[in-house]
């Protein structure tokens, strides 16, 4: 099974309702421990994308990609938009040229993906990032060897999920919120939490086929 271009169109317009739908949930996250605007940032940032999709809707999967990620960072202000727009550009280049991704495939670009991301904001896993997310997301892909890809993009996201979760008791060492040392702990990020519900959507736009 492989996800081809159309599929991830709807994911980018899947992406844009989740991020309109948890716009208050993800300024609520960002107001315990950073400006509190994550939510609108990323609500504003993806609705930008939405606008350049008629322009490359006959490009290939690599072109979209790295039209949104561009987009997410000259639309989208503070760490957000360049490490957003770093996950976004890292995965179209992986996913350059192709018109439909495989596991494999999808897999590679999102490690590129990851891996911009770490360069890009220095953090690691257990830094109470995006990262915290992603990583786990990532080695559940690798791990799904036999899976179709709506399977393992559900083991992906459910490992996201985890990871989101797990940045509860973390002391932030990494962006605004590592201003606050220990009065960070207790307090979910709203980068990990929106990086899960970016393979969330992915997971169920996908979850028919």
């Amino acid at each position: 099974m492989s996800a081809g271009k159309a599929e991830f169109l709807a994911w980018i317009e899947g992406l844009a309702r989740v991020y309109a739908e948890n716009r208050e949930r993800l300024t609520e996250l960002d107001s315990a421990i950073g400006d509190a605007d994550h939510g609108a940032n990323m609500h504003r940032g993806m609705q930008a994308a939405l606008d350049k999709l008629p322009g490359v809707a006959d490009k290939d999967i690599g072109t979209i990609l790295k039209t949104v990620g561009m987009t997410l960072v000259s639309t989208v202000g503070g760490a957000g938009g360049p490490l957003y727009g770093t996950l976004f550009m890292q995965m179209g280049t992986a996913a350059a040229g192709k018109m439909e991704l495989t596991l494999a495939d999808w897999t590679a670009a999102l490690e590129a993906g990851v891996n911009g991301v770490v360069m890009r904001g220095k953090a690691n896993l257990g830094d109470k990032t995006m990262v915290d997310a992603l990583t786990p997301a990532l080695a559940a892909l690798k791990a799904a060897s036999g899976e179709s890809l709506a399977q393992a993009l559900r083991r992906s996201e459910q490992a996201a999920d985890k990871g989101k979760l797990d940045t509860i008791p973390l002391v932030a060492k990494k962006g605004r919120a590592s201003y606050l040392g220990e009065r960070s702990a207790g307090h979910q990020d709203p980068g990990a939490t929106s990086s899960h519900l970016l393979l969330k959507a992915a997971a169920d736009t996908w979850a028919t086929g």
